[in-house]
């Protein structure tokens, strides 16, 4: 915690107020300039060293990345929903394993980060199976069906904030978008936790539930990723 506050608080309003810009802005500009455009391990690759050697953010990260894939591949999903996209991270590193004809569809809360995480994607060059949704989960979730097109979800990567991981998971299951054998995966289930979302699945008898244990992204700190699959 101690960690987290001293890089999130204190480090970064310095480093943002001395070079007038944000950190998510840093993040881009150095993908702009290192990375390998078109190719998104090139991406992945530069953001990790970034935030393992400069400035330490909130990606699900190399480590938990791996467990990610794991899972993406594992599913095989058609259509997936990525809650919390951030820079964009997370969302390259699972398009880049998409099917042909798959599609994920990301939701950000954040304009500014929208508009980096935009950037990242199309540099990437998985814009063609990435939507970016700009806005509210608890808005954009009833819209899921009617505006994109979406039948029912096979994969679902919750990474936004802790306190909506629970309520998002039961709105899911309220406008019909889970069907049996869909794949709930959550980070940062222990950093900075979730203890509602973990309290809801694991007694609900409609989710069968594993837990990854992990590091926090880029520190030897403890964390996990849960997966909960809907058994309908």
């Amino acid at each position: 915690t101690a960690a987290l506050i001293w890089n999130e608080l204190i480090r970064e309003k310095i480093t943002n107020f001395i070079m007038n810009q944000s950190k998510e802005e840093r993040i881009l500009n150095f993908v702009l300039q290192n990375a390998v455009q078109g190719d998104p391990c090139s991406v992945m690759d530069t953001i990790d060293k970034y935030c393992a050697q400069k400035e330490w953010a909130m990606n699900v990260g190399n480590e938990k990345g791996l467990i990610l894939d794991k899972i993406v591949q594992e599913v095989n999903p058609s259509v997936a929903l990525e809650l919390g996209t951030y820079c964009g991270y997370s969302a390259v590193r699972t398009a880049r394993l998409l099917k042909p004809g798959a599609r994920l569809l990301t939701v950000e809360f954040n304009p500014v980060f929208a508009a980096i995480a935009k950037q990242i994607i199309e540099f990437a060059g998985i814009q063609d199976k990435v939507k970016l949704l700009e806005g509210p989960s608890d808005e954009i979730i009833p819209q899921l069906k009617k505006k994109y097109e979406v039948d029912t979800l096979d994969f679902v990567f919750l990474d936004h904030w802790k306190d909506r991981y629970a309520p998002d998971t039961i709105l899911l299951q309220e406008c019909n978008l889970l069907r049996k054998g869909t794949v709930l995966l959550a980070d940062n289930v222990i950093v900075p936790g979730a203890p509602e979302f973990l309290k809801y699945i694991r007694n609900n008898p409609r989710f069968q539930c594993t837990n990854y244990p992990s590091h926090l992204e880029y520190m030897k700190v403890e964390d996990a990723l849960e997966k909960a699959v809907f058994l309908g």
